[in-house]
């Protein structure tokens, strides 16, 4: 039953997507803060429906601890959901990074290139990283919160990747804080899945970490530590025991 719910929202997620990037593109002449609302509308509604057809459904922990300032956001990666929920309920703009080649994806790549987020040229190698700095620090004066994952991509339920310091390095550079956030969602979203499992996300906001007079280094070590402990306590059923820093992690078979 629930592969024809998930086959269901592909079906009405898509039928959407396509006529409402053309809204989103009509409105080019307006400023990016109506693009991003409109963008941020439908993000919103696939939140929704994916709660209402296949079940997601979500609880939050830690909504104090979101700092009344700019700040750099790392959130552990399992899921599209998390890509698509953060913009749909963060009370602040979000400048995401990302590869510039999304902008050729039809429809979505469309509408992902008139919102004026953080896009990098690749194969610009190690510039590539001023390029993150100089549009993070307009975009951070204009009052986003950038938002980069540390893993640099999705994983499995139970796992970790090497920690990337690229938000850490972002932060120093400017003297934002940063704000880890653990999220099991690829309990119910697999990574390349189609099926998406009923069931309950749970999202944990830590408390801001300061990074003045620190190194990225040692502010990267800090919200690996916050992240990977807190994703012990709210799925505990993935591991086999506590984070130890600079251990291998490996998701536990089940």
């Amino acid at each position: 039953m629930f592969r024809l719910r998930a086959l269901l929202y592909v079906v009405v997620m898509t039928t959407i997507v396509i006529p409402w990037s053309f809204v989103v593109l009509a409105a080019w002449v307006r400023p990016p803060t109506t693009r991003y609302a409109l963008c941020a509308m439908w993000t919103r509604l696939a939140i929704n429906m994916a709660r209402l057809i296949c079940g997601v459904t979500w609880k939050v922990e830690g909504w104090e601890n979101l700092p009344d300032g700019p700040a750099v956001v790392l959130p552990k990666h399992q899921s599209t959901w998390e890509t698509l929920w953060l913009p749909s309920v963060m009370p602040r703009r979000l400048s995401f990074v990302y590869k510039r080649e999304l902008h050729w994806l039809p429809f979505f790549g469309w509408g992902l290139a008139s919102i004026g987020m953080i896009n990098i040229d690749r194969s610009r190698g190690q510039d590539a990283f001023e390029q993150v700095v100089t549009q993070g620090e307009e975009h951070l004066r204009d009052g986003w919160w950038i938002v980069i994952f540390p893993e640099g991509t999705r994983t499995k339920p139970g796992s970790t990747k090497r920690y990337k310091t690229g938000g850490a390095r972002l932060a120093v550079r400017t003297g934002v804080p940063v704000v880890p956030i653990a999220v099991n969602a690829g309990e119910v979203w697999p990574r390349g899945f189609f099926i998406k499992r009923p069931g309950e996300v749970t999202v944990s906001i830590g408390p801001p970490i300061p990074t003045a007079g620190k190194t990225s280094d040692q502010v990267g070590a800090e919200v690996e530590a916050w992240i990977e402990t807190e994703m012990r306590r709210i799925a505990p059923h993935r591991y086999t025991g506590p984070y130890v820093p600079g251990i291998d992690q490996r998701a536990k078979k089940t």
